[in-house]
């Protein structure tokens, strides 16, 4: 069977998308600078934890649930999502980066997928629509599938994880391949269990990524803006 919605899951995925997202480490320059990733090994952990602990809660979750939203065409829905979202991001460099990154995917795809669900959305925003929100309702917009989407979305986040982890370890270009490879189980499994989130364990996270987010922005260097 024809997979129509390839092209608008490779384009909506694209990790070279000119929104930003190689701008933001989400706190790994933290952890880097503090000595606790510090090889290929500890750059997996990393990764992984992101995965499982910190994005299936949060915006794994609320990108499948805004697609939800978007597929009742209720915006009510998506308004509450994003009063969370932004409740749930206690560092500041990570609302606004969600911000950020929301408002220009949308400057994108806004110019070819008119919604009225967007634009009620945009006008409610106050600082701007969040990444993940977005990255849902326009899934739903282009056809792709819910489970094609949070794959695609999960291996997005994990491939700039790894991008970062390779320039401020640094690691080779191979071993953040490896590290690739050897995500893939979980990426499926990840996949799976957020077809259908439990809305009560939004924002479940380890504290440990929203402090090394927070001290960021006194780290003596930094490359990344988050």
């Amino acid at each position: 069977m024809e997979q129509h919605y390839l092209g608008s899951l490779l384009h909506l995925a694209d990790s070279t998308l000119p929104i930003g997202g190689y701008t933001h480490s989400a706190g790994l320059e933290t952890f880097v600078q503090q000595g606790l990733v510090n090889s290929k090994a500890s750059a997996e952990t990393f990764v992984r934890n992101m995965l499982e602990n910190n994005l299936r809660y949060n915006d794994a979750a609320f990108m499948s649930l805004a697609y939800a939203a978007a597929c009742e065409n209720n915006v009510t829905e998506l308004l509450e999502l994003h009063q969370l979202c932004t409740a749930v991001k206690a560092p500041r460099e990570l609302r606004e980066a969600s911000h950020k990154l929301g408002a220009r995917l949308t400057r994108i795809f806004s110019r070819r997928y008119t919604s009225e669900l967007i634009t009620q959305y945009e006008a409610a925003a106050g600082y701007g629509p969040h990444y993940c929100l977005v990255f849902g309702v326009y899934a739903h917009l282009t056809g792709i599938p819910l489970e094609a989407a949070l794959f695609a979305f999960y291996y997005n986040a994990a491939m700039g994880m790894v991008t970062n982890c390779v320039k401020l370890v640094p690691l080779g270009q191979m071993d953040g391949q490896d590290i690739i490879f050897d995500l893939q189980p979980l990426l499926k499994a990840l996949t799976a269990a957020t077809l259908q989130p439990d809305k009560s364990l939004l924002g479940l996270c380890n504290p440990g990524f929203d402090i090394r987010s927070m001290q960021h922005e006194h780290l003596y260097s930094r490359l990344y803006m988050s």
